[in-house]
């Protein structure tokens, strides 16, 4: 995998005068079945999160609330994403490193995952993910 396959993806967005509605199938909108499910929040300002690769796992990254940027490196190349839009999600495959920062007060993160919690499956340090990465 490499940085262009990290893509923004719009979910569906129901408006109705009563307010919005945006849902999310596995294998749909999102190209892998749900194993997991988690958000992050609170996170206090200049500080971040991420800062990993998974070795198998995909992620899907929405900012439900709020915003934030996520950094991607495939050891080559380099992007920042900001999410900021309820209805859109970042697709991170696997072999990615995603680092997420500048929350915004009181943003939600809400991510979905490929894969139950396995601490193996997580490279921590971006000089092994570079060796990982055979770079």
């Amino acid at each position: 995998m490499n940085i262009n396959d990290c893509k923004i993806i719009s979910l569906p967005k129901e408006e109705d005068p009563r307010g919005s509605l945006t849902y999310i199938y596995e294998n749909v909108q999102v190209p892998f079945p749900i194993k997991r499910v988690f958000y992050i929040y609170d996170v206090p300002a200049g500080k971040d999160r991420g800062a990993h690769a998974h070795k198998e796992c995909w992620q899907f990254i929405i900012a439900a609330s709020g915003a934030l940027e996520v950094f991607l490196s495939d050891g080559k190349e380099e992007r920042v994403i900001t999410l900021n839009r309820p209805y859109q999600g970042l697709l991170v495959p696997p072999g990615i490193w995603a680092h997420e920062r500048e929350f915004t007060t009181g943003a939600l993160c809400l991510v979905l995952a490929s894969h139950d919690y396995d601490e193996g499956d997580y490279i921590r340090q971006f000089d092994a993910f570079l060796k990982w990465r055979g770079l």
